[in-house]
């Protein structure tokens, strides 16, 4: 238990030191944000994988589920 609790604690403090605030980025055109009219943030190629990866999962559930039933 105390080599448990010793592991995770060194563990816990080696990584945390990769967690500090880099450096700000440095202005470029002025000031202005990196990709202009924000919001720059490409929403439908990652959710769309992340809903399609869902109803699958889902309807796997419900198959297994009623095929649980039948056996029944």
């Amino acid at each position: 238990m105390n080599i448990k609790f010793l592991s995770i604690l060194a563990l816990t403090i080696g990584v945390s030191t990769f967690c500090f605030a880099g450096p700000p980025p440095s202005p470029t055109n002025g000031g202005a944000p990196g990709c202009w009219p924000p919001p720059c943030i490409p929403i439908d190629g990652g959710i769309s994988l992340l809903i399609a990866a869902g109803a699958i999962y889902g309807g796997r559930k419900l198959y297994k589920n009623k095929k649980e039933e039948n056996s029944l």
